[in-house]
């Protein structure tokens, strides 16, 4: 789909640096990467990020041109070592130019492609990936959508049949929801059969419609079972790695006892995976895959592991003693995750073997602390770092990037997140804070200044602060609003930016 953009977000997944602790956590050896690929990049947000964030020279390309365009300029302005291009998959993918990849990604791709891109990708796949680099891949797949297949079917169908292209597209996917809402309210038996569409179709209506053009309208879009997937990425020789949500990796939090005891009995990983997405109802995978994998011993896994870094992303005060699972929400051990928080709460890299010494005399275990952190990497709290060395290189393209990206988001775009020299990815900045924090660097100290700034901004474009679904209507409620946001801003989540993102 290529007549109205994608959304502007960022997507932490595609981070080569996350690789690092998923595959040691799963006894795997880690890539090491210094060329990358991103197939299909969207607007580009998550490409230039990780360009300008590390020491990995990246390739990419995305069908449409506006969104190429995009991505070009923010590379411009970053001066990182992004090569992005607006060609098909396969005028890309048969460059000569191309360098033997590390790490190649897709996010939201490989669902909303046509079989023959699929082969082409297979095959850049099988000829440009190194021995042991790294295939990180998202999807739409079964058993999670089986019940919402003929709910899209229909979306399409209404807005091919029903529809006008005079119309334009937001228009066509606005008039397909609705008639599906006036179905559903009809109690058809399709619904009294599949009780939980109605709650999926709220969510769906729920989105930005650029975004549920892109996921529900394209022509091509197929779920996938994990064992059809597999069979595809056969011929380029990769296996299973494990999960880029690191929470999907604690069994505790997502399958029962029973669940685990059957996985326990399957000795083929790949139908294993498959039996367990039957288990937790699985609707969108997000994995590794490796193209030869080394197992590490057990005494060179636990070195490595003591030996990587890791910094926390968020006040301590916001990360909650819970966690969610495919078990819905379970409760964390305060007595273990608590002084993980304490420790980390200078937003300062740490290696796992210091937090371990530090750890010790609380009687919390090096098992213990490797698991909490990889509940908190799924909870966006805790990211793995980058040695000092790569760190202060990247910061020169950081401060270029952001700068691009803080002007992007004075101006409306729905950025959301800035370059990390630390994490060698982003770290979420909604528009506010953005605009919050370039009044900082304005040399501007109070966050009422801020405010004022943020208030001007909101005037010039005619916009107004939106509370609780709806916009505050006086100067004075707006300013009010956004002056305790400033100081929300200066308390807990300035002293974070300027730490990971300076």
């Amino acid at each position: 789909m290529a007549d109205i953009g994608y959304t502007y977000g960022y997507y932490t997944e595609l981070n080569p640096l996350n690789t690092q602790l998923t595959f040691l956590y799963r006894g795997v050896a880690p890539p090491k990467i210094a060329n990358a690929c991103e197939l299909g990049f969207g607007q580009g947000v998550s490409v230039n990020i990780h360009a300008a964030a590390s020491n990995v020279r990246w390739w990419g390309t995305d069908f449409n041109p506006a969104q190429a365009g995009f991505a070009q300029d923010l590379a411009s302005g970053s001066g990182a070592a992004a090569n992005l291009f607006d060609e098909s998959f396969e005028e890309f993918c048969a460059r000569p130019d191309l360098p033997q990849m590390d790490y190649v990604g897709l996010h939201g791709i490989w669902s909303w492609i046509s079989d023959e891109n699929r082969a082409v990708i297979v095959d850049f796949l099988r000829r440009k990936l190194k021995v042991g680099g790294v295939l990180y891949i998202s999807y739409n797949t079964q058993p999670g959508w089986a019940a919402m297949v003929p709910m899209r079917d229909l979306f399409v169908e209404h807005a091919a049949v029903m529809g006008s292209p005079g119309e334009g597209r937001v228009a066509r996917v606005d008039a397909a929801l609705a008639f599906a809402e006036k179905l559903l309210a009809a109690n058809p038996g399709f619904a009294r059969a599949n009780p939980g569409i109605p709650e999926r179709m709220k969510k769906v209506l729920s989105h930005n419609r650029n975004y549920v053009a892109h996921e529900y309208f394209n022509r091509d879009w197929e779920p996938m079972s994990f064992g059809r997937m597999a069979h595809w990425l056969g011929p380029a020789k990769l296996t299973y790695a494990g999960p880029a949500n690191s929470t999907e990796l604690v069994d505790a939090i997502n399958l029962t006892a029973e669940q685990q005891a059957l996985l326990k009995e399957i000795p083929d990983p790949n139908f294993r995976q498959t039996v367990r997405d039957f288990c937790v109802n699985q609707t969108f995978r997000r994995d590794y895959w490796v193209r030869g994998a080394r197992a590490l011993a057990p005494a060179e896994q636990s070195d490595s592991l003591r030996r990587r870094s890791v910094v926390l992303t968020t006040h301590p005060s916001e990360v909650t003693f819970k966690a969610s699972g495919a078990q819905g929400e379970v409760a964390l051990n305060e007595s273990i995750y608590r002084p993980i928080l304490e420790l980390l709460a200078d937003h300062t890299p740490r290696t796992i073997g210091e937090l371990e010494q530090v750890l010790r005399p609380r009687e919390v275990s090096f098992g213990q602390l490797v698991q909490a952190l990889m509940v908190l990497g799924g909870k966006g709290a805790v990211y793995a770092a980058q040695d000092a060395a790569t760190i202060d290189a990247a910061r020169s393209t950081c401060l270029r990037l952001n700068r691009e990206l803080m002007k992007a988001a004075k101006f409306g775009k729905d950025l959301s997140h800035l370059a990390s020299p630390v994490t060698g990815g982003g770290i979420s900045a909604p528009r506010f804070h953005q605009i919050f924090l370039q009044s900082a660097v304005e040399g501007k100290t109070q966050p009422d200044a801020w405010a004022q700034d943020a208030w001007a901004v909101l005037q010039s474009q005619n916009q107004k602060v939106v509370k609780d679904g709806k916009p505050l209507e006086t100067p004075e409620e707006n300013l009010s609003e956004l002056r305790q946001g400033a100081r929300d801003f200066q308390e807990k989540r300035l002293p974070i930016l300027r730490s990971l993102c300076a």
